[in-house]
């Protein structure tokens, strides 16, 4: 059902922060989606195997080579064609990065043309811009890690990504700063490939359990994770 190979196979994105980091002192991986994926491991009595990747896009890209049984991605329709997703755990802010000398002063002012935009390529909103943006030209780069960087080499105007990876990158190099809002709502969500229909109900039940129990929220604050909450019950997925 889920883990068909005795083993729960979970893809972990260390690409976002918010879900996902290596612990400074052990270098293992932590976070709420890896206590998620040792908890549905308990609930099943597998052992479970942490497959890591530095990008979302790395993730969708591993389904199509059986890689791993369950991830922890953001709802979206493209992806949708292949994952079945479960209802969101969690809800994070899309940003825009821009420096202190940019014209561009709100959300609304980055759909201009000239206006090169820095994003980690297949990552939930390089997705959402792709379809979203009229006149600027989207710029993709590897990782999310790799966004800020490149954009620093002159490589674009405004950075986008996971509100919470630009605020550390705007702590780390003066002369940035987070233009106000945010430009989506990233919602991260459960998933595995389609057509197991059985697991996928499973999932659901699952990850609304751990949203009403509190382990979401547990989980967030444990991990000192700013600036994310927990979904609201349901959801479409």
């Amino acid at each position: 059902m889920l883990a068909p190979g005795g083993t729960l196979r979970a893809a972990i994105n260390l690409g976002n922060p918010v879900l996902a980091s290596r612990d400074p002192a052990t270098g293992e991986p932590c976070g709420v989606s890896v206590d998620l994926a040792r908890e549905l491991g308990a609930r099943l009595g597998v052992r479970v195997e942490l497959v890591v990747f530095d990008a979302a896009g790395k993730v969708v890209d591993a389904l199509r080579t059986g890689a791993w049984d369950v991830a922890f991605l953001a709802i979206d329709p493209r992806r949708a064609l292949d994952i079945a997703y479960t209802p969101p755990y969690v809800e994070i802010e899309g940003a825009y990065l821009v420096r202190d000398g940019s014209p561009v002063r709100a959300n609304t002012d980055v759909d201009a043309p000239g206006v090169r935009i820095v994003v980690a390529q297949g990552a939930a909103y390089d997705l959402f811009l792709s379809r979203e943006l009229k006149s600027a030209t989207i710029v993709r780069v590897a990782t999310s890690a790799a966004v800020v960087d490149a954009f620093l080499a002159g490589g674009g105007d405004v950075a986008a990504g996971v509100k919470q990876q630009l605020e550390m990158d705007a702590k780390r190099v003066p002369g940035l700063r987070l233009l106000p809002g945010r430009f989506m709502v990233i919602n991260q969500a459960m998933g595995m490939t389609r057509g197991k229909d059985s697991g996928a109900k499973y999932l659901t039940a699952f990850v609304e359990e751990m949203k009403a129990s509190g382990f979401v929220a547990e989980a967030l604050k444990r991990h000192k994770i700013e600036g994310a909450g927990v979904a609201p019950p349901g959801g479409a997925p």
